[in-house]
């Protein structure tokens, strides 16, 4: 008994944290207090000058609203249930954009590294489609898709580009030496994409995503200022064709609580990756 447990001893004291460690944990605790800290008395302090400025009349209430009475107009289109109604709206064409743009990306960068003679083929298209103003072409998707369909074509138009660029890259960066092994065992080119090249790419397809869904965001909210009967896009527009700068605060406001959501949720997704995989 006496001999397991002196041989213990060691073992505890080897595996315990040293005290420089210790204390660089609780460094990098302090640190992120610190942080997050230093965000919350930027956003009370930024708050509370819009709040108290158009009152002071320092700037004009018309034109900028203060929070107190967003925070009303936030509540009455809760009560109506215009606010769920827009906001599902966007987020739906929002996630229907994301997916169609990153399923269609992800084929064409896969075509682009699989034949060398497309990708020489279709480079400058890309080129070109990806620094077209894509505003350009709301008036078109319009007229070819109508008014439901034409918010999905732009969020596309303005997210897939980027996203078969981004992915197209990632394929073209993966170490040539594990695809000669690949090869070596006689792998096939389609066993070389599914097998060495897809999960090799996993960052760069987080990145893709993190990318994508803040465009797909952004498609479907220039397409609802175009042709749309529902949304945040036309909630805004509404709003401000109407001078109620209420409720154009309260729709900007939720699209930034929308766009933390899909940034908080690529990250989970990234975490839960890099879990399994890291």
């Amino acid at each position: 008994m006496t001999t397991n447990t002196i041989a213990a001893v060691p073992l505890r004291s080897a595996t315990a944290p040293s005290n420089q460690y210790s204390a660089f944990l609780r460094r990098t605790r302090r640190n992120k207090r610190l942080v997050l800290g230093c965000q919350i008395v930027l956003l009370v302090l930024f708050l509370g000058l819009w709040e108290v400025l158009p009152r002071m009349h320092v700037m004009n209430p018309m034109l900028t609203s203060y929070p107190s009475a967003i925070w009303t107009a936030f509540i009455e289109l809760c009560k109506t249930g215009d606010l769920l109604h827009h906001t599902w709206a966007t987020v739906f064409a929002t996630i229907i954009g994301f997916t169609l743009s990153m399923v269609i990306g992800i084929v064409v960068a896969a075509a682009l590294w699989w034949s060398d003679f497309v990708y020489k083929v279709l480079d400058p298209f890309l080129v070109i489609g990806n620094a077209l103003p894509k505003i350009a072409l709301v008036p078109i998707f319009y007229i070819w898709l109508g008014s439901d369909y034409s918010i999905y074509g732009i969020a596309i138009a303005i997210a897939v580009f980027v996203a078969i660029m981004i992915i197209y890259a990632g394929f073209c960066a993966i170490d040539p030496n594990k695809i000669k092994l690949a090869n070596t065992f006689g792998a096939s080119r389609w066993q070389v994409l599914c097998k060495v090249v897809l999960p090799g790419s996993v960052p760069t397809l987080i990145a893709a995503l993190k990318m994508n869904i803040g465009l797909a965001l952004v498609g479907v909210v220039v397409g609802e200022f175009q042709s749309s009967n529902a949304g945040l896009g036309y909630l805004i527009i509404n709003g401000s064709q109407i001078f109620k700068m209420n409720i154009v605060m309260a729709s900007v406001t939720v699209l930034a609580l929308i766009s933390c959501v899909m940034y908080v949720a690529i990250h989970s997704l990234e975490a839960m990756i890099s879990r399994r995989y890291g």
